[in-house]
């Protein structure tokens, strides 16, 4: 039996969750792991956290070179990492990783940066942290060239990205999940959302069904009326008139928050263009319906494949630096 000799570790530290991989000097992934130790809840003991991380891998050397991407790197994080401009491209991603200043000298930790894509016109500016890690891994996975198109990043923050010769070109983020999660939790919509079918919860994964009929019509809702808050308000309106079962709000108002993303999707410039979504399999079924409506080819990427595409890309760029 062949012995994996581990020598790099990847994670994805985001708000509330952390995911890290352990990998091998062959690139082959050796393990896993997941916990709650997100941010918000390492606030003033990343250190500790992270070394626990570490520590919980006894095949891993302890100063086996770390590369942290998402929040970890955002002003709630550990530290603060500048955002890269629209015009450092992708490939150039490990060049400009950041060191941690609390790691001891005999360490290798590093945090990667986000990207900010400002408007050319009209004083518009997006950000993005942790995603552009997995578009990284998408431009290893598939190449330069064949990597070019629109992607689509769904959870609480959703992404909508295009890359043109490996460089981020457009960057639309759409609060969806942040706001399902809000909704289903506060307001007038939250005693409806909130069924035996539908607890309540993180509002990650949207209650809507692919094929329910109560999804499928909030995403053709939200296609016909372009102001969203109105087409939030309809809902209640729906429920207390008997036009929506309550325990169908959940389903109808993820609809709408998905369905607008798309909907707004179909007045940008790469409206025509195929989609690449990188999510999880429930998120990605139900923008697949979306595309379906609107009429466009939707492609699903596997986001963990994707995400140990960049582990082991940064990894051979690490170790031969």
């Amino acid at each position: 039996m062949t012995t994996m000799t581990p020598a790099f570790i990847g994670i994805d530290w985001g708000t509330t969750n952390r995911r890290a991989a352990l990998i091998a000097t062959d690139g082959t992934l050796i393990s896993e792991r997941a916990d709650g130790e997100g941010a918000l809840a390492c606030t003033g003991r990343f250190r500790v956290s992270l070394e626990a991380l570490i520590a919980g891998w006894p095949e891993a050397d302890a100063a086996l070179p770390v590369v942290m991407a998402g929040m970890v790197g955002a002003a709630i994080g550990w530290q603060t990492v500048p955002y890269l401009e629209r015009e450092t491209p992708l490939s150039g991603l490990a060049r400009h990783l950041v060191r941690v200043a609390e790691a001891p000298a005999d360490r290798r930790w590093f945090i990667a940066p986000g990207y900010c894509v400002r408007a050319a016109a009209g004083g518009g500016v997006d950000v993005m942290r942790g995603e552009e890690t997995q578009l990284f891994g998408a431009l290893h996975l598939l190449g330069t060239d064949a990597a070019d198109g629109c992607y689509l990043l769904p959870g609480t923050h959703s992404k909508w990205v295009r890359l043109q010769e490996g460089r981020i070109t457009e960057l639309r983020t759409y609060m969806t999940g942040e706001l399902f999660a809000l909704l289903r939790q506060h307001g007038t919509l939250a005693s409806a959302m909130q069924t035996a079918a539908t607890p309540a919860g993180p509002g990650l994964q949207h209650d809507g069904v692919a094929d329910s009929p109560e999804f499928l019509r909030g995403v053709a809702d939200a296609a016909a009326d372009p102001v969203l808050t109105h087409a939030l308000f309809g809902a209640r309106a729906r429920v207390v008139t008997g036009g929506l079962a309550p325990g169908a709000a959940a389903a109808y108002v993820s609809g709408l928050l998905i369905g607008a993303e798309w909907a707004d999707a179909r007045r940008q410039p790469s409206r025509d263009e195929p989609v690449r979504v990188i999510g999880e399999p429930a998120l990605a079924a139900l923008h697949a319906a979306c595309a379906h409506h609107h009429g466009r080819h939707l492609d699903k990427l596997d986001a963990r494949q994707i995400q140990l595409a960049a582990w082991r890309a940064l990894a051979s760029e690490e170790l031969d630096a």
